[in-house]
């Protein structure tokens, strides 16, 4: 490992469920990261609602395994029970294995981004790409909504 960038704490994921952000790779393609909550701990056969220090974060690449739909659009993704939810046909992934063994991405794994959490600061380790930025990869820059050649305003 040659470098790291800080980019959250643990608290903040697990308190917001996800955390989106941007990465570039050595050619400068750019693509989104989601940081979503690990609970690796289990009280009396369900996992705990509340964060310890046994959990943690996984970071997989912000597209499903089936049709490259967005998992988290930029308003938080849709969770449930340990689980991402793909928003367009309803493929749940598993937030620690990135696996998914239903709907049509069933039998698939999210593709992950190296993360290390250290003193419960998460931190960007992976080799092969650089974060660019918090956020999407428009970073918000969305003007207010699509452009149009028509002579007729609204």
């Amino acid at each position: 490992m040659s470098e790291r960038t800080r980019l959250t704490t643990v608290e903040s994921v697990h308190e917001s469920r996800s955390w989106l952000f941007t990465i570039e790779d050595e050619y400068g393609e750019e693509d989104e990261v989601i940081l979503v909550p690990c609970e690796n701990h289990v009280e009396n056969g369900s996992t705990s609602s509340q964060p310890t220090a046994e959990d943690g974060v996984e970071a997989w690449i912000n597209r499903c395994t089936h049709e490259a739909q967005r998992l988290d659009t930029g308003r938080g993704a849709a969770m449930r029970d340990g689980q991402l939810i793909c928003p367009k046909h309803g493929s749940m992934f598993d937030t620690c294995s990135g696996y998914c063994d239903n709907g049509e991405a069933a039998d698939t794994t999210l593709s992950s981004v190296d993360v290390t959490v250290d003193d419960g600061v998460v931190y960007l380790t992976d080799d092969d790409v650089s974060f660019a930025h918090e956020g999407d990869i428009d970073n918000g820059d969305d003007d207010d909504g699509p452009a149009s050649t028509s002579h007729i305003g609204f």
